[in-house]
Formats: C-alpha cells, structure tokens, sequence
C-alpha cells in the first residue's frame, strides 16, 4: 500500500527534524568536510523531495512561497548528478528553505487532523 498523505508529511517532517539535528552544531565548512554528515543530509533531502512529490497540487498551492519544483529538481540531481552536488547548495537549501517548508508541513498535518 502506498504512503498516505499522512504518512508522506510525516516522512517531510522526521527528514526535516533529522537535518536541524545533523547540523546543529556545523558551520558550512565542517558539513562540507564531514562526508558521511553529507551523504546523511543528502538521503534526507531526497525523502522530502520524494514525499513532496507526492502531495496533492492543491495543497501545494496554499504555499506558493515555496519552490517545489526546486525541491524536486533538487532529489533529481541528488539521485542522477550525485557527482555534481554542491555542498553549498545543500547548506543554503537547509538553512533558507527548510524552516518555511516546516511550518508549512506542520499546519497542514494538524489541519488534516482535524
């Protein structure tokens, strides 16, 4: 059986909670030496471009402000252009998108509660 939508917010917000851990206590310059740090936020960031794949478009478009074909592209090159990512990229996407999309995954999950 498929995740349900339930599931696929959960999985955004576990991924997201498991980055804020993982980089906590990094400056950009020890995540980008710190390899196996890397490759972890690197899977966690293609969960939630995977799961954010799969939410329905009108839930999407209550939060234009996020880029979500970003998001995509980004599991997209994470998967196929492994050899071309951009550590700096992987910082800047941890710290500049992942908050909004957080409250964002926060207020639908309780909302879908309801």
């Amino acid at each position: 059986m498929p995740p349900t939508l339930a599931d696929r917010l959960d999985h955004i917000l576990e991924a997201i909670n498991d980055i804020e851990r993982l980089l906590s206590d990094s400056s950009a310059d020890s995540f980008t030496k710190d390899k196996y740090r890397r490759v972890a936020v690197e899977r966690l960031f293609e969960i939630i471009s995977e799961a954010s794949r799969h939410l329905p478009d009108e839930i999407k478009e209550q939060q234009k402000d996020i880029n979500w074909r970003r998001m995509a592209d980004l599991g997209n090159r994470l998967r196929h252009a492994y050899h071309l990512v951009d550590t700096n990229l992987l910082w800047e996407f941890a710290r500049r998108d992942l908050p909004p999309l957080k409250s964002f995954v926060e207020r639908i999950a309780r909302e879908s509660k309801k």
